[in-house]
């Protein structure tokens, strides 16, 4: 059975201040990522590269992954399950709920 948990914004940023071991994956555009991002992003791979860079990806620590709204990046997190990857999590409103409600100096578009 194919399961991506969803880590909410706060439980993010409760993670990244603990510095819990994870990746950080952000999966949009290299224009998306130019505009905005979240800090701590310590892996960026777009969405259409994932088929060919996934084994960039540390599968040893959880892998957190986001995109503008949660769309793409639940569909990345399938996919990663989906090919062995065990320890999933999509941001749940991704980059948009982020800047909205933990750091709204983050530009939203």
């Amino acid at each position: 059975m194919q399961t991506v948990s969803t880590i909410t914004v706060h439980t993010l940023k409760e993670w990244l201040i603990s510095e819990k071991p994870f990746t950080l994956l952000d999966v949009r555009t290299n224009e998306e990522i130019a505009f905005n991002h979240i800090p701590g992003v310590n892996k960026h791979i777009p969405m259409d590269e994932i088929p060919m860079r996934h084994q960039e990806l540390d599968d040893n620590h959880p892998i957190v992954i986001y995109c503008h709204h949660g769309m793409r990046s639940m569909q990345v997190g399938l996919y990663l399950n989906h090919i062995g990857y065990d320890d999933i999590y999509n941001l749940q409103g991704g980059i948009h709920a982020w800047s909205q409600i933990i750091d709204p100096t983050i530009p939203s578009y």
